[in-house]
């Protein structure tokens, strides 16, 4: 079976298609591209969302918390606290497990959120450190979003841009080898300063507040597989149309160099927004310091189309992140 997350098909036949009840106190259950479920409480809703840290090594604590907590914002919920389950390998050791610890707290106090508890493990079978965090958090009622809300006609807007996850990784596991490829010592650089912006909180809950029709953090397919993710919870397509500041210079560097497509590179602290007309959020979000652009549009017809050479031209990607391809040339 290929590496990386089960394609929608697979993921429908062996999974989704399995899950049998519903409870009417649940207003966004589980479903393909909805990262969050949603539990009705009266005036506030409640939303949970767990993610796992495979592909990282250094820093996986500080990625492991942000990256649960994105899927929160993608909900317009505030996150409160985090539970941590840790499947360790047996050559871990009491200062390993404590230093990951530490950068967890840590990461978890700069969100104002609590460490509520999980698990912790150590399996002859594991060969590497798994982080799996469950993120919890509140909302008022009328304001949470679903992935599955965009409609036809709706504008589809970006934040920050694509890759800063994958590029942040990439540079801080691998720095010889991407120097060995001439990737220079300023991209690198500038690659690890993405860790301060790895967060979607603040723009997630600014949309929110401004009442927009779906939210959805990139991660794992980057700009692609979110919005195939989009589409497929809200049975609809979309046109995407080049824009080439979403991909930041150490990114296109970076990308040039290991023959990577940058849209396709796995992307904490871009958020991916559809709202029938971008132009008043994307002030609000520039006063907060966030840079946004306007990347395509959602259409009726379901249809996955990019602009190449001003025509429309049918999506030609094999599903796999750009990250695990380059995991497993190494």
């Amino acid at each position: 079976m290929e590496i990386g997350k089960l394609s929608t098909a697979r993921l429908e036949n062996t999974v989704l298609s399995k899950i049998s009840h519903h409870r009417k106190d649940i207003l966004v259950n589980s479903g393909v591209g909805e990262d969050s479920a949603v539990v009705d409480f009266g005036e506030e809703v409640l939303a949970i969302s767990s993610d796992p840290i495979t592909g990282a090594g250094q820093q996986a604590g500080y990625l492991a918390v942000h990256v649960a907590c994105n899927d929160l914002a993608a909900a317009g919920a505030s996150p409160i606290g985090v539970q941590v389950v840790l499947l360790l390998p047996p050559d871990s050791t009491d200062d390993m497990i404590g230093d990951l610890m530490t950068e967890i707290n840590e990461t978890a106090c700069s969100l104002g959120i609590e460490v509520l508890g999980g698990h912790t493990e150590v399996l002859s079978e594991v060969s590497k450190t798994i982080i799996v965090v469950t993120a919890i958090g509140r909302a008022d009622r009328d304001k949470f979003v679903a992935t599955g809300g965009a409609q036809p006609g709706d504008k589809i807007l970006l934040t920050k841009g694509v890759g800063l996850e994958g590029a942040f990784i990439l540079a801080g596991d691998h720095p010889d080898y991407l120097s060995k490829e001439g990737v220079s010592p300023e991209a690198l650089k500038e690659a690890l300063g993405y860790q301060e912006e790895l967060s979607v909180l603040p723009e997630g809950l600014l949309a929110a507040d401004h009442g927009v029709n779906s939210l959805h953090d990139i991660t794992e397919g980057g700009l692609y597989g979110a919005l195939q993710e989009v589409c497929s919870a809200s049975g609809c397509g979309f046109h995407l149309k080049p824009v080439s500041e979403i991909v930041r210079p150490a990114v296109a560097e970076i990308c040039s160099r290991l023959d990577l497509n940058p849209l396709a590179l796995i992307s904490s602290g871009s958020m991916l927004i559809t709202l029938p007309e971008a132009d008043k959020l994307q002030q609000e979000l520039s006063r907060e310091g966030i840079e946004s652009y306007q990347v395509g549009e959602i259409v009726e017809e379901r249809v996955s189309l990019i602009q190449a050479n001003g025509d429309l031209q049918p999506l030609e990607w094999d599903g796999e992140d750009e990250l695990w391809k380059f995991l497993e040339k190494i």
